[in-house]
């Protein structure tokens, strides 16, 4: 499966990067929760898709657990019916351990993005024929208190050798999937795309729609009735 092949090689490319402080921690469930992740894309990743939904990095509660992007647990095993052993970081923060399909958080941000997706398809196999979804930058980043470190918050020097990995992993992820469109969930994922792939042939269209977040105002009056609007005016049928 092509994209299991990009997530091993990013796997292995990012492990030669070196993070100073504030970040102390850095999880990566691309290989520690590999086996849900190889489910993922093996039952899901075939191409071509009508658009592409990518994100900007993993939660604490979503694919730091579960190897999904958006991940959260419930919905994963439930609805997507993925489920398989996880394993630890190296260095896993007190606050932030890794319980897998065991976790008992929810994340929110997977909650709207899969409920929705739950809601207005049923059937993942109905929302898996045309669309797809992942994230930019597989790592958690994580300060002394087990604070969430965005990518985008990361010194240049730093932000620019991870960028560099991710832009090449994003490339081929989408000449594999094909899609005429990527959808960014929120600002920094779109403009991401839009500046790893600035060159790809045939070039996909681009967009956005809210971030779930739970940070976000937009977000908390209404995800995915704002999703949809988005959608729907970037010209994808609902």
């Amino acid at each position: 499966m092509p994209l299991l092949k990009i997530a091993d090689d990013l796997t292995r490319a990012l492990k030669a990067l070196r993070f100073a402080a504030p970040v102390t921690f850095v999880y990566n469930p691309l290989d520690y929760a590999r086996a849900p992740h190889a489910q993922y894309v093996q039952r899901f990743g075939s191409a071509p898709k009508e658009a592409v939904f990518l994100g900007m990095n993993p939660g604490p509660f979503g694919m730091a657990q579960t190897g999904v992007p958006f991940g959260e647990v419930r919905l994963v095993k439930d609805w997507i019916g993925v489920e398989a052993p996880v394993s630890k970081p190296p260095k896993e923060h007190p606050k932030r351990p890794i319980t897998g399909f065991a976790c008992t958080r929810s994340e929110v941000s997977g909650q709207r993005l899969w409920g929705w997706a739950q809601a207005r398809f049923v059937t993942p196999e109905k929302f898996f024929a045309r669309f797809f979804v992942v994230n930019y930058c597989p790592l958690v980043f994580m300060g002394e208190s087990g604070s969430n470190i965005t990518p985008d918050k990361l010194p240049p020097k730093e932000r620019e050798a991870l960028f560099e990995l991710c832009d090449e992993a994003l490339r081929r992820t989408i000449a594999h999937l094909q899609p005429k469109m990527v959808v960014g969930v929120g600002n920094f994922a779109e403009q991401r795309a839009r500046e790893a792939l600035a060159n790809v042939t045939p070039a996909p269209s681009f967009g956005r729609i809210p971030h779930p977040s739970p940070a976000s105002p937009l977000a908390n009056r209404g995800w995915a009735e704002a999703a949809e609007k988005a959608l729907i005016a970037l010209g994808v049928k609902l």
